[in-house]
């Protein structure tokens, strides 16, 4: 088992997409348990294994905050089949990642996070269509307008691709504002914020500002106005739904943890 959590270290720290293509290569261990449940012990709970205790790949018990997330942690387990596939584990991985690296890296990711703020997604803006120019205004302008107030500031919005710094008193208060946030949590916003390519969306769900289909429709205005003029391919389909999972269990985090 320590060899199968080893690689669900490693994929944590991977782009969604990349692990994606690895995992579909890979020869798939096979399930060696028969039942997966969440346990109450001090801290939090376990995931047992035929009553053994799932451990991280760092050897420290795998432990969640409370009943709602170890319960999908273990689903998960148990969800299983005959193999053991790593890329239906995304709450796994999470919490792997948060224990044996989030928590004693805490303040280098929480400035990458910042450094998304600094050139969020949501503040380069499309000058036509006037469809397009629209929607990105109707979904992302309270964003960016709310996210704004919220930090003492305002975002400037771009045209275009040419870089414009954001004001560092703003980026400062987006780095407070994560400051507190436990190694789990602060591991789920990174997800979330990878994902969406928006430290502002990311920090509109980890805030409660919107719910998680909201937040993904924004991330999604571009693609599916591209979708509605030319279609949708197969393959970005298909890496899109298994990208929906792995931020479905980012937002479960954020909403839970």
């Amino acid at each position: 088992m320590r060899d199968f959590l080893e690689v669900l270290q490693e994929d944590a720290a991977k782009d969604p997409e990349q692990r994606a293509r690895e995992l579909s290569r890979r020869e798939l261990p096979k399930r060696f348990y028969k039942d997966a449940a969440h346990v109450a012990v001090d801290g939090g709970y376990a995931i047992h294994l035929d009553g053994r205790p799932v451990k991280t790949p760092g050897k420290t018990l795998l432990l969640l905050p409370n009943q709602a997330l170890g319960s999908a942690v273990a689903a998960e387990w148990q969800a299983q089949e005959k193999e053991i596939n790593p890329a239906n584990m995304p709450l796994t991985r999470i919490a792997n990642s948060a224990q044996d690296a989030v928590s004693v890296r805490f303040d280098e990711v929480a400035d990458d996070i910042t450094k998304f703020a600094g050139n969020d997604a949501l503040c380069y803006r499309a000058d036509d269509p006037d469809s397009l120019v629209e929607t990105q205004r109707r979904l992302w302008d309270p964003v960016v307008d709310w996210a704004g107030d919220l930090l003492g500031g305002r975002f400037v919005l771009i045209e275009g691709l040419i870089h414009v710094p954001q004001s560092e008193q703003l980026l400062a208060a987006y780095r407070a504002r994560i400051a507190d946030e436990t190694p789990l949590r602060l591991a789920a916003l990174h997800t979330a914020t990878s994902l969406t390519g928006s430290a502002l969306l990311a920090l509109a769900l980890k805030e409660g500002r919107l719910e998680a289909d909201a937040v993904w429709a924004a991330a999604h205005v571009e693609e599916d106005f591209n979708i509605e003029r030319w279609g949708a391919d197969a393959e970005a389909t298909q890496i899109r739904a298994y990208k929906r999972t792995e931020f479905d269990a980012a937002a479960l985090v954020l909403r839970e943890g």
